[in-house]
């Protein structure tokens, strides 16, 4: 039942947006702040949660689970088009510090790597 995926989202989509437009209004800034992030992390949380745990072992689960991998990429590349859009209207700031965080990031992958090997011997 695709029904209860689409109610968990759509839930969780507008508590995000309304504590986004509260953030909004408490840092004085005309936006929402973070509220697709919020709505997201609530999503993911609620569909792991022990509360719901029946509703994601029956048929109904595959619409939970469904919309729950599907909004991860889809948040994903709204934001990093606007993230992206932004930089170039910012300027050269902008573009050289989200380079900056694309550079680490990559430089990252083989540190992290390493340290998932290990703790993965480790249980064994």
């Amino acid at each position: 039942m695709i029904v209860y995926g689409v109610a968990l989202l759509s839930g969780c989509l507008i508590l995000g947006m309304i504590i986004g437009e509260a953030l909004g209004a408490a840092l004085n800034v005309d936006a929402n702040v973070g509220g697709v992030g919020i709505a997201m992390i609530f999503l993911v949380l609620a569909g792991n949660s022990e509360k719901f745990r029946s509703l994601t072992q029956d048929a109904a689960g595959s619409g939970i689970k469904f919309w729950s991998a599907m909004y991860i990429p889809i948040v994903v590349a709204m934001a990093a088009r606007q993230d992206v859009a932004g930089a170039t209207e910012g300027g050269l700031l902008a573009i050289v510090a989200g380079v900056a965080a694309v550079t680490v990031s990559f430089a990252l992958v083989p540190i992290l790597s390493k340290i998932g090997k290990k703790s993965a011997t480790e249980e064994n």
